[in-house]
């Protein structure tokens, strides 16, 4: 359900649920039993084959080579297999520039999937003579087709991009990028913020961690997430104001804040991605960044969110030429 927002579309509040998480005791991490529960109530709602591989094989550009780089296999808990997908640029020149767009981390969240794949479909060749690509759009299907934050072992791939990870979507992703990349100089991850972060996935993680679930506020708006590590200031600027053209920037809440963490500047916060495990921190890249899209906003349309995640890879590899050539 979209809510009413703010007369300037800074934030949009949205309380912690008031009934128990309806899986688990609360105060207790769950057991085996508690997740087998969990992921009981999932339930299929679209077609991973119909809305991702399908246009990626319909729409693949003259200059793109589309690859399978594994196989998701939840046999183990009845659930079935998924094989991933990326695209790489047919002709790879090690003297270019290297960009690496991933989408899907989180399946649920719909433009970071959607947005990677118009990309492709539309600037893929554009920018495939200057530069050597590789695109995963859809990291974690499972959760594409449940619209789901999590993978059916009740793990957030996002937090596990580290060695010897336990998420078969980030140890998959991480080694096809070994594989394709000797290195990367751009890495641009698509993500949303949604609604459902307070009412629904935030919960979830108190409930199966045994903590107390404390929401925060929505923000109404794109915004990026930098890292602590590479900051890169101008760049993350130079990305905003491209994204301005499309929709609305979110502002920070009354403490100065975007989801509880300390304004940078104009859209921005930043994250220490290794450290917390984020895809964003899986290679050294010059420059980095996480898109968050808030679809919703009754001010942004799907189509919106859509563009303002083709606008941001395409301003991302924009700075990345100019700064290459100075």
């Amino acid at each position: 359900m979209r809510r009413t927002s703010t007369a300037r579309l800074t934030f949009l509040s949205t309380p912690a649920p008031t009934t128990p998480y309806p899986i688990g005791t609360p105060g207790t991490p769950w057991g085996a039993a508690d997740k087998t529960a969990w992921l009981g109530r999932q339930t299929l709602r679209r077609s991973y084959a119909e809305e991702v591989i399908a246009p990626l094989e319909a729409h693949l550009p003259t200059q793109a080579t589309l690859f399978q780089y594994g196989v998701l296999d939840y046999a183990r808990l009845g659930r079935g297999s998924y094989p991933l997908y990326a695209v790489r640029s047919r002709a790879w020149h090690p003297d270019r520039p290297v960009v690496l767009v991933t989408g899907g981390v989180h399946g649920y969240e719909t433009s970071g999937v959607q947005g990677a794949l118009q990309w492709i479909a539309h600037e893929f060749d554009r920018h495939g003579g200057a530069i050597n690509l590789l695109v995963l759009p859809c990291i974690s299907p499972w959760g594409y087709e449940t619209i789901n934050r999590w993978n059916p072992d009740a793990l957030d791939p996002n937090r596990q991009f580290r060695p010897a990870s336990p998420a078969a979507e980030a140890a998959l992703a991480m080694a096809c990028v070994a594989a394709n990349c000797a290195r990367v100089d751009l890495h641009v991850d698509l993500h949303e913020t949604t609604d459902t972060d307070n009412s629904e996935f935030g919960p979830a993680k108190a409930a199966r961690d045994g903590t107390v679930f404390d929401g925060h506020d929505i923000p109404d708006g794109f915004y990026l997430v930098g890292d602590t590590e590479r900051p890169a200031p101008e760049f993350q600027r130079t990305l905003i104001d491209a994204v301005r053209r499309v929709t609305h920037i979110a502002e920070a809440d009354a403490h100065g804040r975007l989801i509880g963490t300390p304004l940078q500047q104009p859209g921005v916060i930043n994250y220490p991605k290794r450290a917390i495990g984020l895809c964003g921190g899986t290679t050294s890249a010059r420059f980095v960044t996480t898109t968050e899209v808030y679809p919703d906003s009754p001010a942004a349309s799907p189509a919106q969110c859509n563009e303002a995640q083709v606008v941001t890879v395409t301003a991302a590899i924009g700075y990345l030429i100019a700064t290459t050539s100075r």
